[in-house]
Parts: structure tokens; sequence; C-alpha cells
């Protein structure tokens, strides 16, 4: 058999290129809701909260407005958070965790902030029932950490969340996602770990990586 010429090469490819595109606008074509999405990032691979604040600057990038509240990592002091101070006219941060069982040693303190933490975000859900909401977006930071340890009522959160305002994105983060949660959810990414400086080289956490 003859070897195909580059023009043939092109010719070929360009022929499916059509085709994929002709498949896709086809797939599209009945794809026209909108609604707000509940979205969950877990799995015990790194990227979670990461890949969470990734969707807040590209909501930022399109106007729209975030509201934030951090289960665990209230007291670290970030690089994300101190990027949106930049972005303060449409982004509210509300870090009020007291960071992780193993650091507080104290579990009611633990449900204490978890708690309160709930009810901020549960009032940031709220007020988006109106014409004029005050966020697009709402990231629970974090989340599945305090429902894994059950500090908070999992039947509650799951309905205020399948209950969210109709155009509200709510994004929840955090490894060991309930299934519960799981199958409420619109978009589910489980974030799965290959390889980690931390357990094979002893590599600590650094800062414009971990925090």
């Amino acid at each position: 058999m003859a070897e195909m010429s580059e023009e043939d090469i092109n010719a070929r490819a360009n022929e499916k290129a059509r085709k994929r595109k002709a498949a896709r606008d086809k797939m599209l074509a009945d794809k026209t809701k909108e609604k707000g999405l509940l979205i969950v990032h877990t799995g015990k691979g790194k990227g979670k909260s990461t890949a969470a604040f990734g969707l807040v600057f590209r909501a930022l990038g399109n106007g729209m407005r975030v509201g934030i509240v951090q289960y665990v990592k209230g007291k670290w002091e970030t690089g994300e958070r101190t990027a949106l101070d930049r972005f303060s006219d449409q982004v509210t941060i509300k870090a009020m965790g007291e960071g992780f069982t193993w650091d507080t040693q104290d579990r009611a303190r633990d449900i204490a902030a978890a708690k309160a933490a709930w009810e901020k975000s549960k009032a940031m859900i709220e007020a988006c029932r109106g014409a004029d909401r005050p966020y697009d977006m709402i990231v629970l930071d974090e989340l599945n950490i305090v429902l894994r340890y059950d500090y908070l009522s999992l039947e509650e959160v799951v309905a205020v969340l399948d209950n969210r305002p109709e155009m509200l994105h709510i994004v929840v983060t955090g490894r060991n996602a309930k299934p519960e949660l799981i199958d409420a959810a619109d978009l589910v990414t489980e974030m799965t770990q290959v390889k980690h400086p931390f357990r094979e080289q002893g590599v600590k956490a650094q800062l414009g990586i971990e925090f």
C-alpha cells in the first residue's frame, strides 16, 4: 500500500473533524436548559479546593458575585484568600473553620464552628431567593469534612442544597463526600491521587501549592 501524501492525510483528518463537529452540533442542539448547579469536588487526590477557586475566578471574570464559606481552613493564611481580597466588590469570604480536628483536639469546639459556618451558609443561600440576589455562586469549602464526622445533619444539608434557588450555583469540596450528597449533585468530580510528594518524598506543604 502506497504511503499517503501529506495532502491526503490532511484531507482525511479534516473529514473526520467535520464529522465530529456535525455529531457535536447535533448533540448540543437540544442542550438549551440553564440552571444553578450543585457541584461536588471530592476524592483523596489534591485539587478539590483548588478547582473550586478556579471556578470562583472564572465567575469573577464574568462579572458574577461569589460567596465563600470555609469550614476547616479558617485559620490558614491562604494565597487565594489574599488574591480575592482584591475583588471585595464581587466576593464575600467567611473563614469560619477552627482547623483540622487533629489540630484542635476539641470535638465540641469543632461542632460549634461547623454549626456556625452552616448557619452562615444557609443565610447566604436564602438571601439569593429574591430577584436581586447577592451571589451567583456559593462555595462551601471542606463541607464534606464536617459531614464525614457527623458534625451537621446530613439530611438537613442535602435538603437545603437540593432546594437552592433556581439559578444559584453551589460548589462543595472535601474528601469522602456522602453518597446522599453525590446523588443530589448535578456534577461530581473525584480527584484521584497518583503521586504526592508529601508521602513519597517527605516534602512539606508549600507556599503557592498547598496554601
